[in-house]
């Protein structure tokens, strides 16, 4: 029986991540669907960026690629559409996916780019000290906000569904069994897809703000949470600070390697033709 343990490398453990960091949480997640659905090793590459979920791909016995900060998208576009048949993943954190890259994310949805995007947001820069991100909160103390953040944040699946993108998903690292049916449905999913994995950074955005161990975070974390269909019956009054959590997009439209293999396709056929 295949598990997640197949596509672990052992000898890298244990990892470098904090202690009540939820990337661990993320990494075992996707490990996992690898082997609920049976991937062969070689049919996969992971593409990660710079920050601390970019180490995912240290503990992985998979095709891996580690580039610059905030490029990680645009090395797997060029992945994507040189192997239309790799199962293409995108490790991030906010800061790196949304904040440094987050141009790169906005055309990939737009291009519908058919890889899957998965951030761990943490609302700050974790490996560099703590400083503030695109997906900071208002108000929050960071490293480099320690009076209170000023600027508004985004929410990384709003943005990612305004540009474009047929899959969005959010999951917590409270409840990794939904993390991975989201997972697992981005992968399946032709197109570009995001899930966005909410992780706890109790050494810094945790410690500035106050909000105590790690344990006590993702309890923080969970009753934030709210499924999509709660959602809906509620005033955007009653859904303000909340996490909204489950399959919040899901639509089909052709990928960008099927669309310019069209094209292709029918200028192959009008030279064959002699037109």
């Amino acid at each position: 029986m295949v598990t997640y343990k197949d596509y672990m490398l052992f000898d890298k453990l244990p990892h470098t991540w904090c202690a009540g960091c939820g990337d661990g949480i993320v990494l075992q997640s996707i490990a996992a669907v690898f082997a609920e659905m049976e991937l062969d090793k070689h049919d996969i590459c992971l593409v990660s960026g710079i920050g601390c979920f970019g180490r995912v791909d240290d503990y992985l016995d998979i095709n891996c690629m580690h580039v610059t900060h905030g490029r990680a998208l645009a090395a797997a576009t060029g992945i994507a559409l040189a192997n239309p048949d790799l199962h293409v993943l995108v490790t991030m954190g906010d800061g790196d996916g949304t904040t440094i890259g987050g141009n790169h994310l906005i055309h990939c949805a737009r291009r519908n780019i058919n890889l899957t995007a998965i951030i761990a947001n943490n609302y700050n820069y974790g490996q560099t000290g703590g400083q503030y991100s695109a997906t900071t909160p208002v108000n929050s103390v960071t490293s480099t906000s320690p009076y209170g953040h000023v600027e508004q944040n985004f929410d990384i699946c709003k943005l990612a569904e305004a540009a474009g993108a047929g899959y969005v998903a959010r999951a917590t690292a409270y409840n990794p069994i939904q993390m991975r049916k989201l997972i697992r449905g981005g992968i399946e999913h032709k197109g570009f897809s995001l899930i966005e994995t909410m992780v706890a950074c109790p050494t810094h955005y945790g410690r500035y703000n106050k909000q105590g161990e790690a344990s006590r975070m993702m309890q923080l974390m969970n009753e934030q949470s709210i499924s999509v269909e709660k959602a809906k019956s509620m005033t955007e009054k009653e859904r303000e600070g909340r996490l909204i959590t489950g399959l919040l997009v899901n639509k089909d439209r052709d990928d960008y390697y099927t669309k310019y293999k069209r094209i292709i396709d029918a200028l192959n056929t009008d030279r064959t033709e002699g037109k």
